[in-house]
């Protein structure tokens, strides 16, 4: 690891016991890498999708459940910045300091379950407003958020950890329902993104190696100026080795390669095919982590979680 420099490391439920021992690991990368800032990552969206589980830590609602309240979109979005602010508050607690949160994908008919109640509804201007809570509340706690998957994974009828998905919606549609959430958030800091085709901008590649996508879209009609990571390269909805994926994504745009399974065969081709973090992307990355700041205060988790619970049990 000290030899190949990685900007950060990223934690699945496996790597994850208990606090101290998620303190422990992630104090132990930051010294092997030698940066106090080394960013540690990690996909705790609440719902399926949360890898620091009980019995250390409390379990969170879907994205969905938050959209299904019988409620004023203010105090939906309230609650949301509520739940990630408690989320981040867990994370910053163990040294995680960046959440792969908010999902900003928008799901339509005959999309597959792989995002389903991962998402804040199916309406785009509610995603927005959701997503931008859940990425203030994990602000608010010091951790920085990652939107995903740009420029939305929602039209998808396949899951992209199995199989290449192909979106053939027209760019007409893509604008008016998928690209709205990321276009209101483009400010944030950092964006992950997706493994699909969309045919009506690049058939021949998905988004994550397709420099029309990259430049044109998520840079260009999106506005995302920050940070841009790929999704996992071992997922199976990409090809060849692993060397000509991190190929081809650097040529499409991409700042940085995401490799997630653990495989160190695998992870030493992603880093031997990995530029040195340099130019564009390493002034990116310097913004990114300049947001990151210690929370001015720690909410009170008992009445903070008592008041979610409440509120939740609307949804029932």
């Amino acid at each position: 690891m000290g030899e190949t420099r990685p900007w950060g490391l990223i934690l699945f439920k496996r790597n994850i016991e208990s606090p101290a021992q998620v303190a422990a690991l992630t104090a132990s990368f930051r010294e092997i890498v030698g940066r106090a800032d080394a960013p540690v990552l990690v996909d705790q969206e609440g719902g399926r999708v949360q890898r620091l589980t009980a019995p250390n830590w409390p379990a969170y609602p879907a994205a969905a459940r938050f959209g299904r309240l019988p409620l004023p979109d203010d105090r939906q979005a309230e609650l949301v910045r509520l739940s990630a602010r408690l989320m981040g508050q867990d994370l910053r607690a163990c040294g995680i300091d960046v959440d792969c949160l908010p999902v900003l994908d928008v799901p339509a008919p005959g999309g597959h379950s792989v995002i389903g109640d991962r998402a804040y509804g199916d309406d785009p201007a509610r995603v927005a407003t959701l997503g931008a809570a859940a990425a203030q509340g994990l602000l608010q706690a010091g951790v920085l958020p990652v939107m995903k998957h740009v420029p939305g994974h929602g039209r998808a009828g396949a899951d992209s950890h199995l199989e290449l998905p192909r979106v053939e919606a027209s760019l007409a549609a893509l604008e008016k329902a998928d690209f709205v959430p990321f276009r209101a958030l483009a400010h944030l800091p950092m964006a992950m993104t997706a493994h699909v085709v969309y045919t009506a901008l690049d058939p021949s590649a998905p988004a994550t190696t397709s420099r029309k996508v990259v430049q044109e879209i998520i840079r260009g009609a999106i506005g995302f100026d920050g940070l841009l990571m790929s999704d996992d390269v071992s997922m199976k909805a990409l090809a060849g080795s692993f060397t000509a994926r991190c190929e081809a994504l650097f040529a499409a745009g991409v700042d940085m390669a995401l490799h997630c399974n653990g495989n160190l065969d695998e992870a030493r081709e992603v880093a031997a095919a990995s530029p040195v973090l340099d130019g564009r992307a390493a002034e990116r990355a310097a913004a990114a982590l300049c947001l990151i700041a210690n929370p001015s205060s720690l909410m009170d988790p008992v009445d903070a979680r008592a008041e979610l619970h409440s509120a939740l049990a609307m949804a029932l």
